[in-house]
Parts: C-alpha cells; sequence; structure tokens
C-alpha cells in the first residue's frame, strides 16, 4: 500500500527540480498526478518517464484560465483532487535600488498571488476535504539580503497558509506551508549529486552544513500531504539543517 492511495493531486512548478522530485515521490506513493509547469519539453519528458499516473499540463500559475484548465484536468482525467501542492516559484535578486516596481510585482505575482489562486480553484474542487502545502522559504521566517521581493511574497504564503487553514477547516481542508533552506536544484544551478558538506561561506555556519537534497524536501511534503498529518494545519515546517535555529548562522 502506498501511502497516497486512491488520492488525486496537482503540482505547480512540476517540471524540474523540488517540483519534478515532489511528482516523482508523489507517484511512487501511489498517487494519481497532475502537474503543471511553464516549462513544456521538461514536463512531456517527466510525463513520458512516469507513464500512466500522472499528466503534464502546460501551466502559467498566474493565470485564472490556466488553473481553471489544470484543475479541470484533475478532475475530469482522475475523478476529483485530494491535494495540491503549490510549488511553483521564482528566486529574485535585486537591492531597492535595482529592483524596479515591475520585478517586484512579478514575484509576487508568481510566488504568492499563484498560491491565493491555487487555494480558490483547488479547494473548489476538493469535494471530500483535502491537504495543500504551500512551498514558502525560509525567507518567509526571516529576512535575507537583497531579497525584499522574494522575502516578502516568501512571509506572504506565511500568511496565507494560516488564513486559509481557519477559512477552510469546515471543508476538511488542512492547509500547511513548507520552508527550505538552501536545496541543491537547478534554480541554484545544482543537482542533488552536488550534496556534500561544505567548508566555506554562509552554508558552512549552519548546524548540517549542506544543502538539502530535492528529496528530503520531498519527504516533508509527502508527510503533509497524506494522512499520517492528520492533525496538522496552518503550520509552517521548517527544513532547513537548523539555518534559522540561532545566532550562528
Amino acid at each position: 500500500m502506498g501511502r497516497l492511495d486512491g488520492k488525486v493531486a496537482l503540482i505547480t512548478g512540476g517540471a524540474r527540480g523540488m517540483g519534478a522530485s515532489h511528482v516523482r515521490a508523489f507517484v511512487a506513493e501511489g498517487a494519481k498526478v497532475v502537474f503543471g509547469d511553464i516549462l513544456e519539453d521538461e514536463g512531456r519528458a517527466l510525463e513520458k518517464e512516469l507513464g500512466d499516473g500522472c499528466r503534464f499540463v502546460p501551466h502559467d500559475a498566474t493565470s485564472v484560465e490556466g488553473w481553471e484548465a489544470v484543475v479541470g484536468v484533475a478532475t475530469t482525467t482522475f475523478g476529483g483532487l485530494h491535494v495540491l501542492v503549490n510549488n511553483a516559484g521564482i528566486l529574485g535578486f535585486g537591492s531597492l535600488e535595482e529592483m524596479t516596481v515591475e520585478d517586484y510585482r512579478r514575484i509576487l505575482d508568481v510566488n504568492l498571488v499563484s498560491q491565493w489562486l491555487g487555494l480558490k480553484y483547488g479547494s473548489a474542487a476538493m469535494s471530500e476535504g483535502g491537504s495543500i502545502v504551500n512551498i514558502s522559504s525560509v525567507n518567509g521566517i526571516v529576512g535575507g539580503d537583497r531579497l525584499t521581493g522574494y522575502s516578502s511574497s516568501k512571509f506572504g504564503v506565511t500568511g496565507l497558509t494560516k488564513s486559509a487553514a481557519i477559512e477552510l477547516a469546515p471543508k476538511k481542508i488542512r492547509v500547511n506551508s513548507v520552508h527550505p533552506g538552501g536545496v541543491a536544484t537547478p534554480m541554484l544551478g545544482m543537482g542533488e549529486g552536488d550534496v556534500q558538506d561544505v567548508t566555506a561561506g554562509p552554508m558552512a555556519r549552519i548546524p548540517i552544513p549542506r544543502f538539502a537534497r530535492a528529496s528530503e524536501v520531498s519527504n516533508l511534503v509527502l508527510f503533509l500531504a497524506c494522512d499520517e498529518s492528520s492533525y496538522c494545519t496552518g503550520a509552517e515546517f521548517l527544513i532547513d539543517g537548523g539555518m534559522t535555529a540561532g545566532a550562528g548562522f
């Protein structure tokens, strides 16, 4: 028995990096998975790799029409929706002097507005209750240098999660956020094979002095998606190697 047997899941930003890791983990645990991304070539390749247990949909997570379409694929192809992972996001560095208003608004649209849309359209399709996992960041807990756009979007996810958890509780929908630290993904020019202890730089000063593997984050997302976390809602779950534990970092 898989931990997600009988569940239908929707994962955004699922074509590569953490998203692709979540898709693989969910399919391995028995879920039927619909995943979206703007990266069509990578999405089609992952769909072909994983077979009939998943469907790829080209998806702009900031688009109302895109959300209507991707939720429709989940409900018509697999008969319902039980899990949503709001994973799509972008990282943007820039000082207040360098960053334009358009840059700032783009980060908010992709990282925060997209998750609000996911909550709106995903929860409407969860007729039997469900679990929604919003991917935030350690920068949704603490700030970061030259990260005013990114950090404010991720702090927004933290508040969005808590308010949605209260609102959606009568529908038996749980909502939690996951806050990774540094993760070895293509966004940082890294892969799972690049994970090793580091001896220099900021990551060397955290209790577990390395980047996380995407699969380690997927294990936490999987826990929140399945019934093992049935008493968890409105909470933030850190997976940061101890980065936010104290002043050592």
